[in-house]
């Protein structure tokens, strides 16, 4: 039996061959021994073939193959060529990834095994590879993983930036933060100028509101009528103005310091800042998922699909959960705990956040919820898998199933099966899609139009002046005098 090793590395493929035994677990303890100390690693394995790649982009191109599980051709042929296949001896191929190896067994019927002493080895050939490869130097080996790394990252990371959920991840993550923030630092505002004017609290319940009130009052002895409009330009309510003005005439508030005020104002301007700066992310949020996912934006809202897209880390991720992962993603904690304990599993996580959950009946709760995770399965598949232009036509289609089930469970009218439905759409799709390229037809006709129009009235006035120089030129010609006959001459 021949034991051999495969192994990838920046440079090129390798294949060591180990010492021959007939029971390959036997040199585990060996291996494990002689990995630090080279002299006895280099006695028990020895260089078989070894094959440079030829570019970097051949290099990356591999590389690629392999952490995807797939065998590349030049992979292939180095295999097929050095492999004694034809001889009596047995062949076995170690090979450090079990995916890899399981595909290399059913490609080229090679049996391949993994893990025990074929990690030691490929552990002990990591270090030593430069001095196992004859030409290779450690600075040399070292600036080809470098570059093979970096290559390989830049591939990774390489986005559509139309159609990118990193954004989504961040700005769902920066909005609850700043929810929490708001929220936190509302309460400080409200706590610091009851001090001053604690009346203000249940007149103005809105946190934004009662920030930019505050900034506008300032010192209640200084709140005069002058104020009044720009109060009910804020609160939108008259009454609630004149009820705040009279409060502030009889408050039991402390007197206050214009140091304190002023410190109090700038607090205040952070806070609206910051309420502003949520309603912009939101408004940012919301025109990104209409680019990345707008049939799952249709179907549950911006900020639930969101959650989901964030909580799976990706859209593909997302789009490869099944029905039953989307209906419980978020209460993995409920759920591993009903496990533990034997308790109810969860109906519902992240996805309760939608309206279709609440409108439902209490008994139906759990029905709606696994219907919704189906349909936003259905949706998120469709946003990530599709290369045409983003369309809402699906999600609009499959918000109305839900409202339908809704409508189902209340009154027992029956629904149309999913297959009509999503025959209707890709109907209504493709006769969108005609009607954009004939209204895309016309507007180039139309751009043609405009542009020779433009260039006419851009030749119109040389042309003309071309013919006022002709006319000048002929008006300044002076007639010529005929000359008289001989025959007139002669008779005078």
């Amino acid at each position: 039996m021949v034991f051999f090793v495969l192994f990838e590395h920046a440079a090129g493929y390798a294949l060591f061959r180990c010492q021959d035994t007939e029971d390959i677990g036997s040199l585990l303890p060996e291996v494990q021994e002689a990995v630090d100390d080279f002299s006895r690693f280099a006695s028990m394995v020895t260089l078989e073939a070894f094959s440079p790649f030829k570019t970097g982009a051949n290099a990356l191109d591999n590389i690629n193959s392999i952490s995807e599980g797939v065998v590349h051709d030049d992979l292939k042929v180095f295999l097929l060529n050095n492999l004694s296949k034809g001889k009596k001896q047995k062949v076995i191929l170690g090979v450090a990834d079990t995916k890899l190896g399981s595909v290399i067994q059913e490609t080229l019927s090679i049996t391949c095994q993994s893990g025990g002493v074929v990690a030691e080895i490929s552990r002990g050939i990591r270090s030593h590879f430069h001095k196992l490869v004859q030409g290779l130097t450690a600075p040399g080996a070292a600036k080809a993983q470098l570059g093979l790394g970096h290559s390989y990252s830049r591939a990774k990371v390489k986005f559509n930036v139309h159609r990118v959920d990193n954004m989504i991840i961040q700005s769902i993550s920066l909005l609850d933060q700043l929810d929490k923030d708001v929220n936190t630092f509302s309460m400080r505002i409200r706590e610091w100028y009851s001090y001053h004017f604690p009346e203000l609290v249940k007149l103005v319940p809105d946190n934004y509101m009662y920030a930019r009130t505050a900034k506008l009052i300032g010192s209640r002895k200084e709140f005069t009528e002058d104020k009044l409009e720009k109060l009910e330009a804020i609160v939108m309510d008259s009454t609630k103005v004149e009820a705040i003005y009279e409060a502030a005439k009889v408050s039991m508030g402390m007197d206050i310091a214009p140091l304190d005020l002023i410190n109090i104002e700038r607090f205040a301007s952070r806070v609206i800042e910051l309420a502003e700066y949520r309603k912009g992310l939101s408004e940012y949020l919301s025109s990104k998922m209409h680019q990345v996912a707008p049939n799952l934006t249709t179907l549950i809202g911006e900020q639930v699909g969101a959650r989901l897209i964030s909580h799976a880390g990706s859209l593909t991720n997302l789009a490869k959960y099944p029905a039953s992962t989307v209906q419980i993603l978020g209460a993995e904690k409920a759920l591993f705990r009903a496990l533990k304990t034997r308790g109810n599993t969860p109906k519902y996580g992240l996805i309760f956040h939608s309206s279709f959950i609440g409108r439902a009946g209490v008994k139906n709760k759990g029905r709606i919820s696994r219907y919704l995770a189906n349909k936003c399965s259905i949706a998120s598949r469709i946003d990530c898998f599709t290369a045409e232009v983003p369309s809402t036509v699906f999600g609009e289609k499959l918000k109305g199933q839900v409202e339908e089930r809704l409508s189902f469970y209340e009154s027992g009218v029956v629904p149309k099966k999913n297959i009509d439905v999503m025959k209707e759409a890709i109907a209504e799709l493709k006769e969108k899609q005609q009607n954009a390229t004939v209204l895309s037809e016309k507007k180039k006709k139309k751009r043609k139009r405009d542009e020779t129009e433009e260039e006419v009235q851009e030749q119109q006035p040389a042309v003309e002046s071309a013919a006022m120089e002709t006319t000048a030129e002929t008006d300044g010609v002076t007639p010529k005098k005929k000359k008289k006959s001989r025959k007139s001459l002669e008779v005078n």
